[in-house]
């Protein structure tokens, strides 16, 4: 199994959203970045991803599992891009912030600081575990 972060503005898709598109979940789509789309195509059904808000909140705020692996984006005209499938799992009890997160020397390496507009990367699991730590739920 692999960790990774997907980052949705909340006006967009929030996380609320996402736990209302139920247990068949949604297709994580709209991805138009190459190196996010190649980190989409590594993911695979179990695969765990931390549900990042961008822009408003800037905080990581649940955990969606990933139910299908990479499919073609039916959001992409030219058929280059992909998504795969996320149901939710749970919400952080607290949030963990990019404030926080950069302050957090043992996590500060993470892709979320050093390539911010990137919104799909991988997180290794001692960083996993710490954030899951931090935002008080328990590490899958």
């Amino acid at each position: 199994m692999k960790y990774w972060l997907l980052k949705s503005e909340p006006d967009v898709w929030s996380i609320d959203q996402q736990k209302k598109a139920g247990e068949n979940g949604v297709a994580w789509d709209g991805v138009r970045n190459y190196q996010a789309a190649n980190n989409l195509k590594e993911m695979k059904p179990g695969d765990r991803c931390f549900f990042y808000h961008s822009n408003i909140g800037k905080e990581i705020v649940g955990i969606v599992k990933v139910v299908k692996k990479a499919f073609i984006d039916k959001t992409d005209r030219k058929k280059r891009f992909v998504a795969v499938q996320v149901v939710f799992q749970e919400r952080l009890k607290y949030p963990v912030t990019l404030e926080k997160i950069k302050k957090t020397k043992t996590i500060s390496h993470l892709p979320l600081i050093k390539q911010s507009r990137l919104s799909v990367m991988p997180i290794d699991f001692k960083s996993w575990k710490i954030i899951c730590k931090m935002g008080k739920v328990r590490s899958l």
